[in-house]
């Protein structure tokens, strides 16, 4: 029995939909431990960051592993990346992707999640400590974009009759 082309429609709309917001969250997750992570252990590597990659130290309220907390709440920020630039497809998804996750995750961040843990605004205004939340989290968006980019949509091939 064929589904008629409305049907059809909305639920093609609906798995594409689901696939690129699971597609989002996976994406998130995967680019805090690869690209986040990665890029905090270059600066570390190099001494412009006293923090080092992949803190194991427990967090509040269930004593999970801080690079745990991290890739969850990467997910959850790959999400709404997701949704904000889902009319994005190639470079301009990659490059949007990379000013997002400089830009969003970083002044929520600096401006209320610090505050919640009682530690000052923004690193406390210092430079490196500022300049690193920027890297790491547009290294989170570059690794978020390129993942929703790769597996976020279905790609149909393209046969060429030859």
């Amino acid at each position: 029995m064929a589904m008629n082309a409305s049907v059809q429609s909305r639920y093609t709309s609906e798995t594409t939909t689901t696939r690129w917001l699971v597609t989002g969250f996976i994406a998130g997750a995967v680019a805090v431990l690869v690209f986040h992570q990665g890029a905090l252990a270059m600066l570390h590597a190099v001494g412009l960051t006293p923090r080092a990659a992949f803190p194991m130290q427990p967090t509040g309220p269930f004593g999970i592993p801080q690079v745990a907390s991290l890739a969850f709440w990467g997910g959850v920020w790959g999400v709404i990346a997701a949704l904000a630039l889902h009319r994005l497809d190639g470079p301009p998804l990659v490059f949007a992707s990379i000013a997002f996750g400089a830009i969003f995750p970083t002044l929520v961040a600096w401006f209320v999640v610090a505050p919640l843990k009682g530690q000052p605004m923004a690193g406390g205004f210092a430079e490196a400590t500022m300049a690193t939340a920027l890297l790491v989290n547009a290294a989170w968006g570059l690794g978020t974009g390129a993942i929703l980019l790769l597996f976020g949509r279905a790609h149909v091939p393209r046969y060429s009759a030859a």
